[in-house]
């Protein structure tokens, strides 16, 4: 998995993995997420999937995790872009709204939190 992360503006980190994020490297993607949601004053973090043509669950755990602290440092964590196949495994899992990715159909952002419950 290749990645590339940049400050787009102040408070905002864009993180851009390339490639395939499974068992053997999801790893690299946790640490340069969770170094991105404890930066001093980083509002909210981005994770651009457009690049990444393969997500196996443990890629779906570090998202789901990465949301989760963002939530206890009240910095947003969303995803963007994924491509079909990967789309397709965030919406099946049921992280899509924990994510912010917007509903497929409508393109409208789904209800934040857990399957929009919150």
């Amino acid at each position: 998995m290749d990645r590339g992360t940049r400050d787009t503006e102040p408070g905002r980190v864009v993180l851009r993995p390339a490639g395939e994020v499974d068992m053997a490297n999801s790893a690299e993607l946790e640490a340069t997420l969770t170094e991105a949601l404890h930066r001093p004053g980083v509002r909210e973090v981005v994770v651009d999937l457009a690049d990444v043509r393969f997500l196996d669950s443990s890629g779906v755990r570090v998202l789901v995790r990465g949301a989760a602290v963002g939530r206890e440092r009240d910095v947003t964590m969303r995803v963007t872009g994924p491509q079909p196949g990967v789309a397709r495994v965030l919406r099946i899992t049921g992280v899509g709204a924990l994510l912010g990715l917007a509903d497929s159909e409508t393109g409208r952002p789904v209800a934040r939190g857990w399957r929009g419950l919150d």
